[in-house]
């Protein structure tokens, strides 16, 4: 017997608001003393689950994920320190290098590379004769690639100790001078004079897809320029880097220093909604390719704005507005974590990508990649109790299924590619940072807080 259609929708939307108002309640309630929360911490058995399952997956290799053949450096940016742990770093150290053997004339760098055995036809490939057996590609839509490399080999250096990398030569050109080429690339090619900010094509927050074009990943006449706080944010700790590498002597460092804080004050100035005390997501340099009935402006980009609080371009007090704004935005999506990648999401057919439908793909998937970035820097901030309520949802799916996915439904499926050693390396970093700020947090007599720190 089909139930009374009426009756069956009223039941659906009780349930529904009764949801939304279990995990407002789960977020909003006051957070337990640093001691019984650090006791909870230690107490998950999920937490050393997921960081198992992490580290075993960092060994089997550098590619994405079991859906790619590509080692890209976006991704090896955000797993590098996880996979350090538990590998030889000669290999991490040669991956990195390899980026360097395909940098463009005017210092640009490559997404990522794949041997030519898995190449795929479509795809506009760069080809080096420092490495024959590679080819490599550049999703010239992104302004992301350069910053990645620096972050990723600032990581490799400060984790390993090996400083000698910095002096390796590539065609004559040190690795730390590569570096430098890098970033001076982003800082003319890419570089929007009038705003003092470099520019992208116009994506969703961090993705890789422009709305003009069904694959949308290389710039072209229809492209629609712009400005955003992933990329600026992504350069900000890219600087910091590049100037840890020089070393606080050097005159390249003061330079660069005076360039860090000039772009923190543009983006301040022209990225920053004061009165919605959010980031806005595009400042179009020659129109915007969405309908003019569309408020783009009302969107708030979740992995920007994580990304934005590694920059340190908020405070403590707009950390916690972002984070209230996110998870209301999870409520309001239906969604299972701030891993959320916007909300709201563009309409449908704004972009030519079918991928790019509401709540699909970047435009409202469910990324552990960035939510777990979120988790890092709640840590960093001191919301520790907040950090571990917002990884709960993050490490209970990886438990239940039994594998780190690319991006997951509004309904909590997986989605993208399995063993997706991004949401991998964050999700690893994560938990052990929690576990750190627990150990350092339990009350217990010194020397068995010196055992278990050492464990």
């Amino acid at each position: 017997m089909k139930p009374n259609g009426n009756v069956w929708l009223l039941t659906l939307l009780s349930a529904l608001v009764l949801g939304a108002q279990a995990k407002a309640e789960q977020v909003t309630k006051p957070a337990p003393p640093p001691a019984q929360l650090a006791r909870e911490i230690l107490a998950d058995t999920n937490l050393p689950i997921v960081l198992s399952q992490a580290r075993a997956l960092l060994k089997t290799g550098l590619n994405a994920g079991s859906g790619y053949g590509e080692v890209w450096i976006r991704d090896l940016n955000t797993f590098i320190e996880v996979a350090l742990e538990v590998n030889d770093p000669q290999p991490i150290r040669a991956a990195l290098l390899i980026f360097f053997k395909f940098q463009g004339a005017d210092g640009n760098i490559v997404d990522g590379y794949i041997p030519k055995s898995r190449a795929i036809v479509s795809y506009k490939y760069r080809q080096s004769d420092l490495a024959p057996d590679l080819l490599a590609h550049k999703n010239t839509v992104e302004t992301d690639q350069e910053s990645s490399l620096v972050q990723a080999l600032c990581k490799y250096v400060r984790q390993t100790g090996d400083r000698s990398l910095l002096q390796e030569k590539v065609e004559g050109q040190t690795v730390l001078e590569r570096l430098g080429r890098a970033l001076d690339y982003l800082c003319t090619e890419r570089f929007d004079t009038n705003h003092g900010l470099v520019w992208g094509a116009t994506t969703v927050d961090w993705g890789d897809v422009q709305p003009e074009h069904a694959r949308g990943v290389e710039l072209d006449e229809s492209s629609h320029r712009a400005l955003d706080i992933y990329d600026n944010a992504m350069l900000l700790i890219a600087i910091e880097d590049y100037r840890q590498l020089l070393g606080d002597g050097s005159a390249q460092a003061a330079r660069w220093r005076i360039t860090r804080d000039t772009l923190k004050r543009n983006v301040r100035q022209h990225l920053w909604d004061r009165q919605r005390q959010k980031f806005i997501p595009h400042l179009y340099l020659a129109g915007s390719p969405f309908p003019k009935e569309f408020d783009e402006a009302a969107v708030f980009y979740h992995g920007g704005t994580a990304v934005a609080i590694e920059a340190g371009l908020l405070s403590r007090e707009e950390i916690a507005r972002s984070l209230a704004q996110m998870r209301s935005n999870v409520v309001a999506a239906g969604a299972s974590s701030i891993g959320l990648t916007v909300y709201p999401p563009y309409p449908q057919g704004t972009f030519k990508a079918r991928g790019m439908k509401p709540y699909g793909y970047q435009n409202g998937g469910d990324w552990c990649w960035f939510g777990g970035r979120m988790i890092q820097q709640l840590i960093r901030q001191g919301f520790a109790a907040e950090a571990y309520v917002e990884l709960k949802p993050m490490t209970d799916r990886v438990v239940r299924t039994g594998d780190f996915h690319e991006w997951w439904s509004r309904d909590n499926q997986p989605r993208g590619s399995a063993r997706f050693r991004g949401s991998a390396g964050v999700l690893g970093k994560a938990i052990e940072m929690l576990q750190t700020w627990a150990r350092e947090n339990v009350p217990v007599q010194p020397e068995l807080r010196s055992r278990m720190t050492k464990e």
